[in-house]
């Protein structure tokens, strides 16, 4: 009989299992998922109670042969993928494979990849979920059913390639529904006075008018606030009374997913996926000189804020170590997790706290230092003790109007020793106050009023955005990075200086999509599905139910959309425009080089025109530039060459169409300029010059476009790359990096310091 066998779901796990269970075991990986639905059908029978047929990933025709390999000889498997619901179905599809007679399946859910994680979950291994994997078949299965019937009817009405997706699309729905809110908002204009004063001892400070009489102060208009200066001129001022008070402060509990990925945004500036990545490292082991690698956090995907108790009091003993017992809690510090969390795994903390920042920064790369340094710190201020805060506000009475100034000192520090909570919302520039008493005359210095407009609220950056999402119960933590990256990748929105703008695409798909499919796209019934898969894991509720009632409402809307939903290609969107030559609507349609204004009397009338969107969202038509002047010779065939204004703008065009069809693009002074390089496309004799896109945004391309296709966003350099000789690098720049040069080749990942 052979060893029992461990399969866990990434390779990078094997060398840590390896170091801890020696040779009692084999330890083989999936490296993944090693079943799903086909590639090229919907592989659901909506007919037969929704039967799903799975099929062997093409390229995991190695990872599977291997396992029936080394699994030959045993009949103990212990399967070990991450325990959440993607881990419980690779551990039924492992099971699939290896079906035998006689041979008995454990499920261990490593929690944390360290000696006492994983000897704990060998020893108490349990029974494969099969809610769990129902719940995780049944968000497979509506996510196929949304996206295999949806996709293909964008692809009809719009253009090829474009998706649609249970969750993908309220998230780009929910960006939409911002952009719009701010190109309809209406800023209204508002005053605020201010009063520079001295008190008989330093230092000076100001304070602002908040009350005329009993009522708040609410100064709309110029005059206004004109008056109240000048009724202020010859005031006395003094101060009425003082409060003072101590607030206590408590820490934050330790960093579940979505949190961590909102502050390593926030702090680090990670993207929500480059967290995930680098978390991802950490769980899965470091080789930190303790003869082989060692998981450094517990499970990184995780919605509950539950600590072990044996990590709690680690916590509170390196506390005492370090900062003394004023900074301790006498006993560990729990939080309460929200209605709906399952508590499967703990909160996201270091598997052990005596593994310092300090110590361990000689064995990390700058990004996963970082991480795992925020990590620790949010863990070890959960178990310290309160913050005292002094808060001291001085209201001060000039005639009619009661001015207010308010101010905080750190009277212990306590938590906020190790890890800061940043303080939001208006009014936190903190002054030192002086030292005043009550009826105590001022010193009027100077009156300042200040015209301000009301400002729309924010576009989402990922940090928000992830917010958003949790707020609405929109997908889990886990999914959030996916998200954003679908969203971004299918150019439905852009991240413009680090907030979301959806495009103009994310804006037709979104509109159509919630005209056909309002039930799907709300986010109230997105987020109900959710609680349902959620019952479904409890046991609570059937997946064969959760399904039918779905495709039950979702089928018949389809069919609807099939036959009503607005052709872009076709008919077109209506925009309210009249046609400049023959006064018909004009509609946006989509073509093969994007979207345009057609004239909807075609083929009568031919006009088309670009497009743009001032700042309220309004359409204006881009008026055509044509010069019939003859420009140069064509290279090619000798005949004049004009200027012409495609989709893309300007181009210089061949007078000898069709039978000649050289183009050349046009060198205008604010966008096409000539940066020295020549085109990196083989055989292309064009140029490389800077571009503008239709947003703004500067990109380079072709001189020779439409011709040749090359473009890029960052700035080509004529440099082969040294480890997979690529043609040529580009420019980048970050904050942390500086300057630098880097491969745009897949998986190459090669980065130069300049």
């Amino acid at each position: 009989m052979g060893k029992p066998l461990i399969i866990v779901e990434s390779p990078t796990k094997i060398k840590t299992l390896k170091k801890y269970v020696g040779k009692s075991y084999n330890v083989a990986a999936s490296a993944g998922h090693i079943r799903d639905l086909p590639v090229k059908s919907l592989g659901i029978d909506v007919d037969d109670n929704f039967k799903a047929e799975y099929v062997n990933i093409k390229d995991k025709a190695k990872v599977i042969s291997n396992l029936k390999k080394i699994a030959k000889d045993s009949n103990d498997i212990f399967l070990a993928p991450d325990p959440d619901r993607e881990g419980e179905a690779i551990a039924f599809h492992i099971m699939d494979i290896l079906q035998k007679k006689d041979r008995k399946f454990h499920r261990v859910l490593i929690h944390e990849l360290t000696k006492k994680g994983i000897e704990d979950a060998l020893q108490n291994p349990l029974h494969p979920d099969e809610n769990k994997y129902d719940a995780q078949q049944a968000r497979r299965k509506l996510d196929r059913l949304v996206g295999y019937q949806i996709s293909p009817l964008l692809w009809q009405k719009v253009q090829r390639g474009l998706s649609a997706g249970r969750v993908q699309s309220v998230a780009v729905k929910i960006i939409c529904d911002r952009e719009r809110e701010i190109r309809q908002f209406l800023p209204e204009e508002y005053w605020t006075i201010t009063a520079d004063l001295m008190a008989k001892h330093p230092p000076g400070f100001s304070a602002a008018l908040v009350k005329i009489g009993p009522k708040k102060a609410k100064i709309t208009h110029e005059a206004q606030a004109q008056k109240i200066v000048s009724d202020l001129e010859n005031a006395q001022f003094f101060v009425d009374e003082i409060k003072n008070k101590t607030t206590r402060r408590n820490p934050l509990p330790p960093f579940i997913t979505s949190k961590l990925q909102q502050d390593a945004i926030n702090r680090l500036r990670f993207s929500a996926k480059k967290t995930m990545v680098v978390a991802q490292q950490l769980y899965e082991g470091i080789d930190i000189g303790t003869d082989g690698p060692e998981g450094l956090i517990t499970y990184m995907r995780t919605d509950s804020t539950r600590i072990a108790p044996e990590a709690a009091q680690e916590a509170l003993a390196l506390i005492t170590q370090e900062y003394g017992t004023a900074y301790a809690m006498s006993q560990p510090r729990y939080f309460k997790n929200k209605n709906k969390v399952q508590d499967a795994h703990e909160a996201i903390r270091p598997t052990s706290v005596f593994n310092t920042p300090k110590k361990l920064k000689p064995h990390l790369s700058e990004d996963q230092f970082t991480l795992y340094d925020l990590i620790w710190k949010r863990f070890v201020a959960s178990q310290m003790t309160q913050a005292l805060i002094d808060q001291k506000a001085i209201m001060i009475k000039a005639e009619n109007y009661l001015f207010s100034v308010s101010g905080s000192t750190v009277k212990f520090d306590g938590f906020m020793a190790l890890y800061d909570i940043p303080e939001t919302g208006p009014g936190n520039d903190i002054q030192s106050l002086p030292d005043v008493r009550e009826k105590e005359q001022l010193t009027r210095k100077k009156i300042i009023s200040k015209q301000h407009f009301t400002k729309p609220p924010p576009r989402f950056s990922e940090a928000s955005l992830v917010k958003e999402l949790e707020k609405n119960g929109i997908g889990r933590p886990s999914t959030y990075a996916s998200i954003i990256s679908v969203i971004q990748d299918k150019g439905y929105v852009e991240l413009v200086k680090r907030y979301f703008v959806p495009s103009e695409l994310g804006f037709i798909v979104n509109d159509l999509l919630v005209a056909s499919f309002p039930e799907l796209l709300d986010i109230s019934f997105t987020a109900q599905m959710e609680n349902n898969l959620d019952d479904v894991e409890n046991g609570s509720l059937e997946e064969i139910d959760l399904l039918a009632r779905f495709y039950d409402g979702f089928s018949k809307t389809l069919e609807n959309a099939a036959q009503n939903m607005v052709s872009v290609k076709g008919v077109g969107v209506e925009t309210g425009l009249t046609c400049p030559a023959c006064g018909k609507p004009l509609h946006i349609k989509i073509g093969k080089n994007g979207h345009f204004l057609a004239c909807t009397g075609y083929p009568d009338c031919t006009f088309t025109s670009n497009y743009i969107r001032d700042e309220k969202g309004n359409i204006e038509i881009v008026e055509k530039q044509v010069d019939n002047t003859p420009v140069k010779d064509c290279p090619l065939c000798g005949k004049p060459m004009v200027q012409k204004d495609g989709r893309f703008g300007l181009f210089l065009a061949c007078t000898g169409y069709p039978e000649c069809k050289h183009t050349e693009s046009v060198m205008s002074e604010n966008a096409h300029q000539d940066i020295g390089l020549n085109c990196m496309e083989k055989g292309c004799t064009g140029r490389i010059v800077e571009k503008k896109s239709k947003r703004g945004k500067i990109f380079y391309g072709c001189s020779r476009y439409p011709e040749c296709t090359f473009a890029c966003w960052d700035k080509p350099v004529e440099k082969p790359c040294p480890h997979c000789n690529a043609p040529f690098l580009v420019e980048k720049e970050t904050k942390r990096d500086g300057k630098f040069l880097k491969c745009l080749t897949p998986k190459c990942g090669y980065k130069e310091k300049q």
